[in-house]
């Protein structure tokens, strides 16, 4: 299904959530109103992938303010060209093949990841994102009811979470809430990752059951979109609607990419 914006088209990738933009080139920067119409293209389909956008380092931190505020990370590798740029090389940095959220030390979360494709695999390297916000709907009334007194645990230690660190002992924790009001929509979601150390609000056994649980049911294929890519293409995502995993099916495969990080204040509808 396509739908027509100002001067660009969505193109949706799949029926409860992501969207392809085509017929728009963010290297030149976007008008007001074409901003707007991006943000709430955003809002409704939580993932947007732009193709062959081939953007520089500038670009791609002027297309995030689109959205939300470039975050600068404490800890991360920066690249020379940009500050608020983080550059990945998987063969010296490593593969993200689980399911997971970003930011989860930082309280609140990344509002928005979004990354430029450099060097791609020739087969494979695809990414998968699930909506956590459809995975919540099908859950059961009292499910939801005893999940809201719940948190998820997490090391809160931004250092072992920048490119290629060599993780250290957890000595600091934070928690999350695995419902989580969404704050610009006010959609609720499951708010969960494979990172989770453990949940409060439950016995230690009911937990453990319960997170397993959890993460089961918030990776199902029923909520899940899949994106392959080509170098120059551009794609951000809601941090706090979805989850994602890079898929490692591409052997010793090169796999080079730029990220920048949106935080609050995220831009939100006109008034």
């Amino acid at each position: 299904m396509t739908t027509t914006a100002t001067g660009f088209e969505i193109r949706r990738a799949g029926p409860r959530f992501g969207a392809e933009v085509t017929g728009i080139d963010l290297r030149t920067g976007v008008d007001e109103r074409t901003a707007e119409d991006l943000r709430q293209a955003f809002r409704e389909h939580k993932v947007l992938v732009f193709r062959g956008q081939h953007l520089t380092p500038d670009q791609h931190v002027e297309a995030v303010r689109v959205f939300a505020e470039p975050f600068a990370h404490p800890t991360a590798v920066k690249d020379p060209a940009n500050p608020l740029v983080y550059p990945y090389n998987v063969q010296r940095t490593g593969k993200a093949s689980t399911w997971h959220i970003g930011g989860l030390w930082r309280n609140p979360v990344f509002a928005i990841e979004s990354l430029t494709y450099e060097v791609v695999p020739a087969l494979g390297g695809h990414t998968l994102w699930a909506d956590l916000q459809a995975a919540y709907d099908d859950l059961s009334e009292p499910f939801k009811e005893l999940l809201e007194s719940v948190n998820a645990v997490y090391d809160a230690n931004a250092e072992n979470y920048a490119q290629g660190s060599r993780r250290r002992g957890v000595e600091e924790t934070t928690e999350h809430p695995v419902v989580l009001k969404h704050p610009e929509t006010g959609r609720k979601g499951l708010f969960i990752s494979t990172s989770a150390l453990g949940l409060t609000g439950v016995t230690a056994q009911e937990g453990r059951v319960l997170l397993d649980h959890l993460l089961r049911h918030a990776s199902s294929p029923d909520y899940t979109i899949r994106f392959g890519w080509q170098a120059g293409d551009f794609v951000l995502w809601d941090n706090r609607a979805t989850w994602h995993y890079a898929v490692d099916d591409y052997g010793d495969g090169a796999r080079v990419y730029r990220k920048v990080i949106g935080v609050e204040p995220v831009r939100g509808p006109r008034s």
